[in-house]
């Protein structure tokens, strides 16, 4: 099949159109470093700060630490610890050894994180005091090995009360180091829906990873080796900050400036003023909170050292891109990806264009193709909706013991997204939704996406949600619910008149609920099923 390829017009000058992958594995970027860039400093959390050297020893002694205890290439490894200099080191630590990192969110209660450790077959768990209890009295089908990890960075083995120090791990004796290398092998497994919404966990070869760093070392064409300082305020337990934080921060030799509380947009004003932040991945919501924030109003903050911004998870509102880069001076574009192919596909250009409602154009080497939702093997002319499809370095090989599910998503190579996109002439392409999001208004179809678009030019809308909740006489009706900016109202007809003329009648929201925030998951997304739930548990 020719995959005709408009976007690579549409590049940066000096992103090539094909890349070179180094064949090594995630842990030896933090190697390179170490000999690169000794005493450059490395990551900075709270009162902690490492250099690349001190960080490449510590994650060293920490894999042979996990070698004692037992721990085998391919083992999977439980990492439920909140963003700090202990998860970075036991990330590295795990993979140095050949283990698969199975990241967990801290913040999910006893039950989803009971699932995650048995959808992965999870062997070790790492955790701190806050959660081990819950781990220990799990009731799972495989014995598992359950850490805590002190401020040390050492274990202690929460069944055995035995502790693992450093003093007896710095010799370099060979019966207890791996120097695993195998690019092929799993490195990570990120939980995800999937195309059902059934969790699974999606495998990320250490060549997915390193390709998606690679795309991004070079599209970020603004961004200088060893001189960056990045801030990394989301969380790492998710493949986005994991990736396009920490990884691309290491694999760049950037100074990492890493927030215990992501979300927390007053500590991301403190660390953007007392360190020169040149480059901030994050969601649209804190972006739109910085730009609400009184003090930057007030001019309280120095935000014009930031040269570069990812914002992903959730659609950016073009209202929101333009007041942040007045603020900033900084270029702020929407990328799109998914935890099937860690981490991203799609950018805008870090200098050209930005096109308004785009998640950019598909990054070196990744293929895309639109095809009929009827049939999906007929592509879609430019213009016309479909589902999006892509093929590349960085797409996973399959769900962990999901075999069938794997083939059905993953058909020549080629992942279904469960995506509704179109592309322009130039090779931009636009989100309309998830096919699982499609609302259906008396049999015609209602993206959410682009009322939400609409809905969002609203000067008294900080943010907005829309989904279809049943109806008897339409088969459903389009709903809204609001967070206000402060001091205004909004009433329903107000709404419908500002969405007329630009939204088909039908689109237009029938109902509204004013809210004091929307559901999210930790990384920004809109939970939009939560809501229809509560208005279903209203009724």
């Amino acid at each position: 099949m020719i995959i005709n390829k408009p976007w690579l017009s549409s590049y940066d000058t000096g992103v090539p159109f094909s890349l070179q992958y180094p064949d090594i594995c995630v842990h030896e970027y933090l190697a390179a470093q170490a000999h690169a860039y000794p005493k450059r400093t490395a990551i900075i959390c709270g009162e902690s700060r490492f250099d690349y050297q001190t960080l490449h020893q510590k994650a060293i002694v920490f894999s042979r630490q996990l070698i004692r205890v037992g721990l085998k290439p391919g083992d999977r490894v439980g990492l439920c610890l909140p963003n700090s200099t202990g998860f970075i080191v036991a990330f590295f630590g795990v993979l140095m050894c050949g283990g698969v990192v199975a990241a967990m969110n801290p913040l999910f209660p006893k039950r989803e994180l009971e699932f995650q450790v048995k959808t992965a077959e999870v062997r070790f768990i790492i955790t701190d005091e806050k959660k081990e209890d819950e781990f220990l009295t799990m009731e799972l089908p495989q014995p598992v090995s359950i850490f805590r990890i002190l401020e040390s960075i050492e274990l202690l083995d929460r069944r055995t009360g035995a502790s693992f120090t450093s003093q007896s791990l710095y010799s370099p004796e060979r019966h207890i180091i791996s120097h695993f290398s195998d690019p092929h092998a799993p490195a990570v497994l990120q939980f995800s829906g999937g195309t059902t919404g059934v969790p699974k966990a999606a495998i990320g070869t250490h060549r997915n990873l390193v390709a998606n760093v690679t795309q991004f070392k070079n599209w970020l064409v603004n961004l200088d080796d060893g001189k960056e300082t990045y801030l990394v305020a989301i969380p790492l337990y998710h493949v986005y900050g994991l990736v396009l934080g920490l990884l691309l921060g290491i694999a760049t030799g950037a100074t990492l400036v890493l927030l215990q509380k992501p979300g927390d947009v007053d500590e991301m004003l403190h660390a953007i003023t007392k360190y020169p932040v040149s480059y901030f991945p994050a969601v649209p919501s804190i972006f739109n909170l910085i730009n609400n924030h009184p003090g930057v109003k007030r001019g309280d903050y120095q935000l014009n050292r930031i040269k570069a911004c990812i914002s992903g998870s959730a659609p950016l509102m073009e209202a929101v891109r333009e007041n942040f880069e007045k603020l900033t001076g900084a270029s702020l574009v929407e990328g799109y990806g998914l935890s099937e192919a860690p981490t991203a596909t799609h950018c805008n250009p870090i200098l050209g264009e930005k096109r308004a409602g785009s998640i950019g154009l598909p990054l070196p080497d990744v293929d895309c193709r639109i095809v009929s939702l009827a049939n999906n093997q007929a592509d879609m002319p430019i213009g016309e909706e479909g589902e999006l499809l892509i093929r590349g370095p960085q797409v996973m090989p399959g769900y962990f013991n999901h075999q069938e599910e794997s083939s059905a998503l993953l058909e020549s190579g080629w992942l279904r997204t469960g995506d509704i996109a179109r592309m322009d002439a130039e090779g931009y392409f636009y989100l309309s939704g998830r096919i699982k999001d499609l609302i259906k208004v008396h049999g015609m179809q209602v993206w959410p996406t682009e009322v939400e678009q609409v809905m969002s030019e609203h000067p008294a809308i900080k943010e907005c949600a829309v989904a279809g909740v049943p109806d008897e006489k339409s088969g459903e009706r389009v709903k809204a619910w609001l967070v206000l900016q402060e001091g205004h109202g909004m009433a329903l007809d107000n709404l419908r008149q500002h969405c007329q003329g630009k939204l088909a009648a039908y689109k237009i929201p029938v109902e509204i609920s004013i809210c004091a925030s929307l559901p999210k998951t930790p990384v920004g997304k809109v939970l939009r099923r939560e809501l229809v739930r509560e208005h279903m548990e209203r009724k």
